[in-house]
């Protein structure tokens, strides 16, 4: 559904004289933080557990030294405070940290575990946010991570932010934003666990929470006692 949303939303940008420029072996967006959905962290988990060795070992070793990369700076810990500091500030002061912490993250200059030959080795199984990303700008542009001189592509509609959105359950709270990089730590540290619904129910909230971030970028967060957990037994996507 996203890959539909994307390519209604390039045509748009073609039909204005426009092309994209991001292709493969451009992998300069792959180096930032990638932030993922709650239900994504199991998603990604189970894709490594499902690889064959000795590749599952090498990709698992890149999530570790990742982590540990970023746990050293205390990157992480920065994170979750902007969590704290949207108790007392304002959303405009809370996403200005955060951009400053992304550029941090870029400037590090580690890639996304999936990456390899600056190009994404998972990529029929990509995060929705990656789905979602790509540029009109010069790609070395991104390499700079000039913002000034990067043009996005804006979508029609994001689906990430509802998949987001309905998939928190509450647990992981505090931890703030969810790096790809993070997927397996968190899945081994929170056992998957979400609200059991009738398909049905899920595609119905799905498509309302849908319509109501059409043209929006607000995300407010679910109200307080609505997430009921209930163990489900994890199954292969």
């Amino acid at each position: 559904m996203t890959n539909s949303f994307f390519d209604l939303s390039l045509k748009v940008v073609e039909a204005q004289g426009e092309t994209m420029s991001c292709k493969k072996g451009c992998g300069a967006c792959c180096r930032q933080p990638v932030p993922i959905s709650e239900l994504e962290v199991y998603q990604i988990a189970e894709l490594v557990e499902s690889m064959p060795e000795p590749r599952r070992s090498e990709i698992k070793n890149r999530f570790s030294d990742a982590c540990e990369h970023f746990a050293k700076m205390g990157w992480f810990e920065k994170v979750a405070a902007c969590d704290e500091l949207g108790r007392t500030e304002g959303r405009a002061a809370v996403a200005e940290k955060l951009r400053e912490l992304i550029d941090v993250y870029f400037r590090e200059g580690i890639p996304c575990p999936f990456l390899e030959a600056e190009s994404c080795s998972i990529h029929p199984s990509r995060p929705l946010v990656c789905r979602e990303y790509a540029v009109t700008s010069p790609p070395e542009n991104c390499s700079r991570l000039d913002r000034q001189a990067i043009r996005p592509i804006e979508l029609l509609v994001n689906p990430s932010t509802t998949v987001q959105y309905l998939g928190r359950t509450g647990r992981l709270g505090g931890i703030g934003l969810l790096p790809l990089v993070r997927a397996l730590e968190l899945a081994a540290g929170f056992p998957e666990e979400f609200e059991e619904k009738k398909a049905e129910e899920w595609i119905g909230e799905f498509f309302d929470r849908l319509s109501a971030n059409s043209g929006s970028s607000e995300n407010p967060e679910p109200a307080a006692g609505k997430t009921h957990v209930k163990k489900r037994k994890s199954k292969k996507r």
